[in-house]
């Protein structure tokens, strides 16, 4: 610890004297500083997560968080990383790259063949955590406003597709039945959540603008995102296999990444212009692109779409983790209540997955382990999050710095404890004969 607190004084320092220099220095200089030592801290993170069994995420986002709060050491050399407009700018395509990456691992058919337990689990998995997170701020912020209360239920209704299928796959039971459950749930469940921000945010910033809540703008809040998705997924499913065709004549090297950050672009900015966040267009995007539209790139010997995103996706997701965990302020966990809310959203949190395993029809499945490996929050929670700072209420921003520090203890804890908990559910099933031996031991 003490060596990388060194090489972070040592990297602050040069930047202080960088700065002191010459007024003709170049205005990209700060950005790629902040850009290596946010590289850095996250795999040093991730590396320390993954040696201690943990999803690699979670080190990254505690790195930010270290990051982020060496003021409190008296050390105020590494501010400007977490202020550097074009990093935060970075985040946010991070953010859409994830999105995409996420949806390009399922497929629309995938979605329409999980079966009604999946989609139960899902539809549970969403109601029971919004109610709770409701209860939990209507309970401890009675001064906030109903649109806080409706936001942080939001916040706990999506489960991380991504830690989920990782801890699966990590422990062997990737083909299990309840896996098959979990990661078809956890896709619909994305989703639904993707829904119910959209229809939370449009209602507060209908709010805002000074209309009314009624029934009628909620259903159209719904009825928008509804359709902007099936009608994404049925229109994109339809043109896209006749556009990679055709771009597939082109010689020219790497066009098949390029048409498709364009597609995952297009429709994220599509997303943003009918009132919707662009992670749903980039989701939505990643649905559609499946390997047969594009296979006449890989006849030719050219990589899969989601093989050529990955390297993207390793340079931008962390630094999304990374900044996000620098927003969150330690100092804030002092003021009063912050830890008590932290620890009240946890429980609502897993508790309200936990009901969502009510929704497995049929018997022989393991309801415990379904219910756990719905826990984590990951990426989607802390999407989520950034997204309430920048929603204001009135006048006033809705997630405070003490609230969203709140969160992301939520975040963190409910990513920390899904992987041993899943193992030992797995674990356990299989030795009551409700599990089937892993067909990949770990």
């Amino acid at each position: 610890m003490r060596t990388l607190i060194g090489i972070f004084l040592l990297i602050g320092t040069a930047k202080a004297f960088a700065s002191e220099g010459a007024g003709h220095g170049d205005p990209i200089a700060p950005t790629v500083l902040a850009l290596a030592i946010i590289l850095v801290a996250a795999k040093l993170g991730g590396d320390l997560a993954n040696r201690l069994g943990q999803p690699a995420v979670l080190g990254e986002l505690i790195g930010g968080v270290l990051l982020g709060n060496l003021s409190l050491l008296g050390y105020q050399g590494l501010s400007f990383v977490a202020t550097d407009a074009s990093v935060d700018m970075l985040a946010g395509l991070g953010v859409l790259i994830l999105l995409f990456e996420v949806g390009l691992e399922s497929t629309v058919g995938q979605m329409l063949k999980v079966g009604a337990s999946s989609f139960l689990v899902a539809t549970l998995g969403v109601i029971a955590p919004m109610a709770l997170g409701w209860a939990v701020g209507a309970w401890l912020l009675p001064q906030s406003s109903w649109h806080v209360h409706a936001f942080l239920g939001a916040t706990l209704c999506a489960t991380s597709v991504g830690i989920t299928a990782r801890v699966l796959q990590d422990i062997g039971r990737s083909q299990s039945h309840e896996a098959r459950i979990i990661l078809g749930a956890a896709v619909i469940d994305d989703v639904l959540g993707l829904i119910v921000l959209a229809v939370v945010s449009g209602v507060i910033v209908a709010a805002n603008q000074g209309g009314s809540l009624s029934v009628a703008s909620v259903g159209v809040i719904i009825l928008k995102a509804s359709a902007f998705l099936v009608g994404s997924l049925a229109l994109g499913a339809f043109l896209s296999p006749k556009l990679f065709r055709v771009a597939s004549k082109l010689r020219t090297r790497g066009v098949l990444l390029a048409l498709g950050l364009s597609f995952c672009f297009f429709l994220s900015w599509l997303s943003h212009a009918i009132g919707l966040a662009p992670i749903v267009g980039a989701f939505a995007a990643g649905l559609i692109l499946e390997d047969l539209h594009y296979r006449d790139f890989v006849n030719r010997g050219e990589h899969t779409l989601e093989h050529l995103v990955h390297p993207i996706s390793a340079f931008l997701v962390p630094v999304f983790f990374v900044v996000m965990g620098m927003r969150t302020d330690l100092r804030s966990f002092a003021e009063p209540g912050v830890l008590g809310i932290a620890l009240a959203l946890t429980i609502a949190a897993i508790v309200g997955k936990q009901a969502c395993s009510a929704g497995v029809i049929g018997r022989g499945v393991d309801r415990l382990s379904v219910g756990i490996g719905m826990v984590p929050r990951g990426e989607v929670g802390l999407i989520f999050a950034n997204i309430g700072l920048a929603l204001t209420a009135n006048g006033r921003p809705l997630i405070s710095p003490a609230l969203y520090s709140a969160i992301v203890i939520m975040v963190i804890v409910t990513t920390l404890v899904t992987p041993p908990a899943l193992k030992w559910s797995m674990a356990r099933g299989q030795r009551s004969g409700r599990i089937e031996a892993p067909s990949n031991p770990a």
